[in-house]
């Protein structure tokens, strides 16, 4: 086991390296970063705003239950889930749903040029595939995922309001009055940091498992469920370091 944890450590760390390259001709890569963020941002923001609605109002919802009885003001429902939304639920979730919709693609697209000879092919071209098939992908990644996590953030609070405050559980007055106090822009800080790291995490290992993937249909299917739950490993392991390292 630590043989094969060292193995693909050192595989995946030498991909990163084949990845930072000049690249052949900039005008391909521009059209398939824009192709990837397109892809990734685009294709995800139905997904990752709903799930953020639902996310915003269901905490709303318990958090407005459990403060009903408390000797605490309810406009602390507000405060509770901008804090919980924005340093923790916008860029974990997000990233944990992208790293099911989009790495498992990215590992079967560039699983099925493995075993299609398309990525021989291009190596016998003289393109460095490493740089062509991952940077693109992860340099859209960077761009997009931390704005689909600030959208996130938004809607989830939105959904907040949406759940309490038209129900009766807490007022429009104190549901603002909750979101404008005790505001820290560093928490804010604090959710890129998580988002641009979670974004490197789930591209690089999903490039990874695509990009060494051997045999055919059976081992493509692995290589894809083997890219989203590395990543989800990652990034909740991720998620401790940073929390840790930066409050």
């Amino acid at each position: 086991m630590i043989y094969s944890l060292f193995y693909h450590l050192g595989r995946y760390v030498s991909l990163l390296r084949l990845m930072i390259s000049k690249p052949e001709k900039w005008s391909m890569y521009w059209k398939e970063t824009m192709r990837q963020m397109n892809d990734i941002g685009i294709g995800s923001l139905v997904i990752v705003c709903l799930i953020a609605l639902f996310i915003g109002a269901v905490s709303a919802v318990q958090f407005a239950y459990q403060l009903k009885d408390a000797p605490v003001p309810m406009y602390y429902t507000g405060y509770i889930v901008r804090d919980m939304t924005i340093i923790e639920l916008a860029p974990t979730i997000t990233c944990l749903v992208l790293a099911g919709k989009v790495g498992s693609n990215i590992a079967a697209e560039i699983g099925g040029m493995r075993q299609k000879e398309q990525i021989d092919a291009l190596e016998i071209m003289g393109v460095n595939t490493a740089s062509y098939l991952v940077l693109p992908k992860l340099l859209a990644a960077l761009i997009v995922i931390p704005m689909l996590v600030a959208i996130a953030a938004f809607v989830s609070i939105v959904g907040g309001y949406l759940a309490s405050v038209p129900t009766g559980m807490v007022t429009d007055s104190e549901y603002v009055l909750g979101l404008r106090s005790f505001f820290l822009p560093y928490n804010v800080f604090m959710m890129f940091v998580k988002a641009v790291s979670f974004g490197f995490i789930l591209t690089s290992v999903s490039c990874y498992q695509g990009f060494f993937v051997k045999g055919g249909s059976i081992e493509l299917g692995r290589a894809s469920t083997n890219a989203v739950v590395v990543s989800d490993v990652m990034i909740l392991l991720a998620d401790y370091v940073i929390t840790l390292s930066l409050t």
